[in-house]
This record gives structure tokens, sequence and C-alpha cells, in this order.
């Protein structure tokens, strides 16, 4: 090989790892296509066999056995049989592969070996799912899309709000309209803070009424308050406000049964209410009590107006967004009545498996351990509920609280009014004057 020639192949190889690294960093679809996606599929096809022998994802026939007087006589060793797959189909950030499963085998083996399947085959992760009986799905996928989220792109849409990536690569959408009330739990400095602010900057240019309940004297959602139609900062304040919502809601019935409407959505677009958001940050002060009888007396008032608006609420265009740091059965009897109309979740690092199982583990028991394994680096990583049943791990856009702060003040002017919250308002700052 002369000079002339090897410098044109060491120059056509740079060319080459310069080309991979740009498609890489700009089109990392394509580049997965191209490149990642063949590759993977001589792996998983070429490690199949072994990899299920060694992590016990066989069966063994049953060898030959003969009578011999009273002596029974193998004829042969187990032979152990690999499940088939099917050829690995390619995602937009992976691969799935769907195994045939003998008779007796179960998804949990499947399960335990997702670790060592995704070593094997040199991916980020292996999510295992069972779609129906006798069938597993091994969804692979090549690296972490939630390292780097940035801004997925999603239809927007009234009580819509686009809060970050799901591990798919897809958009991580909260449809109100879809699931009317939701429960957010976390750790501190897990990311509830910053998902509450993205919310709140999603839904700021919408016509919708943000009601704030914030009884750690407003410190979170205070910032936010030129948005708010109302803002309570203490209990007292907060069984004020709810009260009047729960007025607003038996308004709302009269008017859709004298329209014959099962739901606001179905009054004529001039009749319909503006919808009611109403985002509480951490449930448990609004449940704690000192013991003195009045305080418990307004503890419980605050967990009756909660249920009644999360179980007649939604078709009202009544909509409760619920963030804590636990939200269990040790707050009060209510508490557990209201998570239970609360069906979308989000659970984000949590300090006790007990968290994560009152989150997730009444609506998907699988969730509950990939909720448990979020570290501490993964600031805004949560497990969350699925339009489908299932769940997905997702990461909201980061939003700085002066960029939600900003959105508040620019769109100040399209909160609608609710005399009901501000006669309430109005009426306990009379009685504080008095």
């Amino acid at each position: 090989m002369g000079p002339n020639t090897l410098a044109l192949l060491l120059a056509v190889l740079a060319w080459v790892l310069v080309a991979g690294n740009y498609m890489r960093e700009r089109h990392p679809v394509s580049f997965w296509y191209l490149t990642g996606y063949p590759v993977a599929v001589v792996r998983v096809m070429g490690s199949w066999r072994k990899v299920a022998l060694i992590n016990d994802l066989t069966v063994s026939r049953r060898p030959a056995r003969g009578l011999v007087g009273d002596l029974v006589v193998k004829g042969q060793a187990l032979r152990p049989v690999t499940p088939r797959i099917s050829f690995p189909r390619a995602t937009r950030t992976g691969l799935s592969v769907e195994v045939r499963l003998h008779p007796g085998q179960t998804p949990a083996p499947f399960i335990a070996a997702a670790d060592a399947l995704a070593h094997a085959w040199r991916m980020h992760a292996v999510r295992v799912s069972s779609p129906e009986r006798g069938i597993v799905r091994l969804v692979a996928t090549a690296s972490d899309p939630l390292e780097r989220p940035g801004v997925a792109s999603a239809p927007a849409a009234l009580l819509s709000a686009l809060l970050g990536v799901l591990e798919s690569g897809g958009a991580w959408v909260m449809n109100l309209r879809t699931e009317p009330h939701w429960l957010i739990t976390g750790a501190t400095r897990s990311g509830k803070s910053t998902l509450l602010a993205r919310l709140i900057t999603q839904l700021a240019p919408q016509p919708v009424v943000l009601v704030g309940i914030d009884c750690k004297g407003g410190m979170e959602l205070g910032l936010f308050g030129s948005r708010l139609t109302a803002l309570a900062t203490c209990r007292r304040e907060a069984a004020a406000v709810l009260g009047a919502l729960v007025v607003e809601m038996q308004d709302r019935m009269h008017i859709c049964r004298e329209a014959g409407a099962r739901s606001i959505w179905e009054l004529p677009e001039k009749q319909q209410p503006p919808p009611v958001v109403v985002i509480i940050d951490e449930l448990a002060e609004l449940y704690l009590s000192n013991g003195t009888r009045g305080d418990r007396a307004e503890a419980e008032q605050c967990s009756t107006y909660l249920l009644r608006l999360a179980q007649l609420g939604g078709a009202l265009g009544l909509h409760l967004v619920v963030a804590g740091q636990r939200v269990g059965s040790e707050l009060g009897s209510g508490v557990t009545a209201l998570r239970a109309q609360l069906g979308g979740r989000i659970c984000h690092r949590v300090n006790d498996p007990g968290t994560a199982e009152m989150t997730l583990g009444d609506l998907n028991k699988d969730s509950v351990a990939v909720a448990q394994s979020i570290s501490a680096e993964e600031k805004g990583v949560a497990v969350c509920t699925g339009t489908d049943g299932g769940w997905d791990r997702a990461r909201s856009h980061f939003t700085r609280p002066e960029e939600a702060k900003e959105a508040a003040v620019k769109y100040a002017d399209l909160a609608p009014e609710l005399p009901g919250l501000a006669r309430a308002l109005e009426s306990l700052d009379t009685e504080a004057g008095a």
C-alpha cells in the first residue's frame, strides 16, 4: 500500500468519524437507524441463546425414561430450550423484541433479567411488559433520552400542558380533559416545584382560572400570584376558597341540568364557564392540625371540600393538581379517599418505599420499583401514568422560577374572574379587619 493510498484511507476514516459525531449530535434518530440499529440487531440475535441460558429464561425437555425391574433409567440429559424471539423492530430510541413463552413460563424471570439483557446487548435499559398471555415484549433504549430532555413538540389544546419528554422520546403531556385530577409526589429537591412552575407556564396563556393553595405562606405559588385568580396562603383561606369552589360546582351542575347536558363541554360554547385548575402545593399542610377542636374542624372541612371537588368536578371543569412529599393515611381519614379520585399520578425521587407505593401501587405494581430507583442526580425525572393505563419514565423541562414568573406577569390580564372566589376572600379580609 503506497503512501498516497494510506493517506486517502486515513482521510476517509477521519471524515467518517467527523460525520458520525455530527450525525450523533445533530440527528441522533437518523444516526441510530443507520448505524446503531443494524449493530444492535446482530448483537441481540447472536447473543439471545446464551443470555437466555445464563438468566434461566429457558425450559427443559423432559428426558426419556425407561423401567428396568425396579430401577428407573433416564435416557438422556436435560436439554434447555430457548423461547423464540421475533426479529428486532427499530424504534426512535432503540428496538423492541417479542418473546413467545413456552407453556408454564411467566414474565417474572424476564423482569428480573432486564438489567442483564441491557448489559449483554450494550443498551441503556430494557423494559419488560406482557401485552398478552404467552407474549413478553422487551423494549430496549440505546441511550438515556432523559439525560438532555429539551422540549418536545405537542399539539396545543385547552387544559393541555407540555411538561417534558418521555423515555420513549415522545412528548410528556398532562391533559386535564383526559385525566381531570393529578397527584404529584416526591422528596425535597426532586423536581416537584419545577414541575408546578412548568405547568403554570403552560396554562398561563390559556383562558383558564388558576387557583393556588400554598399553606407555607405562599412561598412557592406566590411567585405566580399575578396570574392566579385566587391564592390561599393558610388553611383558613384555603377552606374559604375551596368552599367557594364547591358552590361554583353546584351552580354549574344546575346550569348543566337545565340545559340537559352531562358536562360543561356539552353546553354551547358561549355558555361554557371557564375551566378551573386548583394547584395545591404540599397537601399535608391542609390536613395536619395542632389537636384543638377548631383546628381539627378546619382540616376536616378542607378534606370534605377537596373530596367533593375530586368526585364531581371533572365533568364540570374543576380540576385538582395536588402535590406533596407524602400523601398517606397518616395525614387523616380523608386522604386515602381523595387519593383514589386522583387518577393521574406522577412520582419523583422518594425517601421511602411507602411513598412510591402509595402513589403508584394501586394503579401499577411494576412502576413502584422503577420510581424507587430514581437517583438524587436525576432531578426532574419521574414515573407517570400513561394514557393507555400503563406507565412511563419521564423528565420535565427545566423551568426557572423567573421564567414562570415572567409568564404569569405577561398573561396576568387573561386571568378569568370568579365572583364567588372574590367574595370569599373579601369576607375573610372583613372578618380580619373587624
